[in-house]
């Protein structure tokens, strides 16, 4: 069986972070979300074809050619639009598919019901609102007879997730659907001609489904890996005088010096540097090569790798790039006064987070100046700076 993985989409929702990688190359609990799936499913392939277009080169960089000894290979999407449009470039012959969405993840067990399974099909979830989803109708037998898009009336519950297990004939048939009205290439026509053709078996999922649609869906990601965690993971160095309440990862060559305190569950990734006297809160994860220095608190926060924060600074519930210095001192307010949601521009448009609490939101290669403060659910882009004492309105 050969996977399939459809990695070619920006996702601009996700800027600024997406400025500078493509979604599928976020990082959560310290691996991008790409190489979650990979790795569940890399035992049971003989090939990893990965659809790439948008920055391109950071996942074949990332990857490269092969993955636990097996190969992996990629092909550019074309110019073509449609969901589809991204596997009509795929020539294979006489093997079974595995081809899923590189942008959400998935539990092994939800994985393997479809991997083991001797015929074909898709991982499903029942929703409470279908319009707002691919729908699968299905027989009293698990087989699905249809699938819409964004039903504007009640047909079914059980919204397409983007893992399916085929045959070699979708690709063929997606070579031979016609455009939509639309004028693009659907995903729906091409399981509906194969659902003729063959029973097509729907498994809900039992697990977990991890999207990561906007900034601050990062925090939930990895909330979701830190409150799963049962025991202390320790790579590296301890010094003494050093307290832990809740479960910690400690990753090769990192290190929490003399006088950090964690309380909850944490991620620090390699050759990162805690303290010394730093206060680390739970639901936080720390990238590879970091330092946060003396007197640093942070809690509930995403900080990327090389990423360092100066001495007396706070940051809370906050996702923060790669290459980012945050400058000494720097506070940011996360709950307005008057409690409402927090809400954060996206692409033009104020998005209601639906949270209360948000602080700041930083790109890449950014460095903040001394005495920084911003207001809730700021965003700073990539590749900018403040200046001391500035304030981020």
């Amino acid at each position: 069986m050969k996977a399939i993985i459809l990695a070619a989409w920006e996702g601009t929702r996700l800027r600024p972070f997406s400025n500078t990688k493509p979604k599928p190359m976020i990082k959560i609990f310290g691996k991008p979300i790409l190489e979650h799936n990979i790795e569940k499913i890399v035992s049971y392939v003989d090939e990893i074809i990965i659809i790439v277009k948008y920055k391109k080169e950071v996942i074949e960089s990332y990857f490269k050619n092969e993955y636990m000894g097996v190969k992996i290979s990629y092909i550019e999407q074309s110019n073509e639009k449609g969901t589809w449009a991204a596997i009509r470039g795929v020539s294979l012959w006489k093997t079974d598919i595995l081809l899923l969405n590189g942008d959400s993840i998935f539990e092994q067990k939800d994985f393997d019901k479809i991997i083991h399974f001797s015929w074909y099909g898709a991982l499903v979830k029942k929703v409470s609102d279908p319009s707002k989803y691919g729908i699968f109708k299905q027989d009293e037998n698990g087989i699905a007879q249809e699938i819409i898009e964004k039903p504007e009336t009640f047909v079914w519950d059980l919204a397409n997730l983007w893992v399916y297990k085929f045959n070699e004939e979708i690709i063929e048939i997606s070579k031979n659907i016609p455009l939509s009205k639309r004028g693009e290439y659907e995903i729906t026509d091409s399981i509906n001609a194969f659902i003729k053709k063959h029973p097509f078996h729907l498994f809900p999922i039992d697990g977990d489904f991890i999207d990561v649609g906007y900034p601050w869906d990062i925090l939930e990601a990895n909330a979701s890996f830190l409150n799963a965690l049962t025991k202390t993971s320790v790579a590296w160095e301890i010094e003494e005088w050093v307290t832990i309440k809740g479960k910690v990862i400690l990753e090769d060559w990192a290190i929490l010096k003399a006088g950090t305190y964690i309380e909850g569950n944490v991620y620090i990734g390699k050759n990162s540097s805690i303290g010394p006297n730093a206060y680390l809160r739970g639901s936080t994860v720390i990238g590879e090569n970091c330092h946060i220095w003396a007197s640093v608190e942070i809690k509930n926060s995403s900080l990327w790798d090389h990423t360092n924060v100066a001495h007396l600074s706070y940051i809370w519930d906050s996702i923060i790039g790669n290459h980012v210095n945050i400058g000494g001192g720097m506070i940011t307010a996360n709950l307005r006064h008057d409690k409402w949601d927090i809400k954060v521009m996206v692409k033009w448009e104020l998005i209601n987070t639906k949270r209360h609490k948000l602080w700041v939101i930083i790109g890449d290669n950014t460095k903040t100046g001394i005495k920084t403060m911003t207001y809730p659910g700021r965003v700073i882009e990539s590749d900018s700076f403040t200046m001391p004492w500035e304030i981020v309105k």
